[in-house]
């Protein structure tokens, strides 16, 4: 994989085709990518220690690393 975390990436496909954003994290073990900003999916969440209230909180989910280019590398 030529994905490092803090690469600024381009969405080349699907929902969010053309966002770009920074890589928060990689797991190589599927080859998915998180990216700040982008694939933003809505989970209900129960309150517990980290979250106070609860309720409906929006979050980033991972994409398959064939559906990004890389814009420029991090140092």
């Amino acid at each position: 994989m030529k994905l490092k975390k803090g690469d600024l990436i381009k969405v080349i496909t699907g929902k969010d085709k053309g966002k770009e954003g920074k890589v928060i994290s990689i797991i190589t073990k599927t080859d998915r990518v998180i990216v700040e900003g982008v694939n933003l999916v809505k989970r209900h969440v129960k309150p517990n220690k980290k979250v106070q209230k609860g309720g409906i909180i929006e979050k980033e989910a991972s994409m398959h690393v064939s559906n990004v280019k890389v814009i420029s590398s991090g140092e």
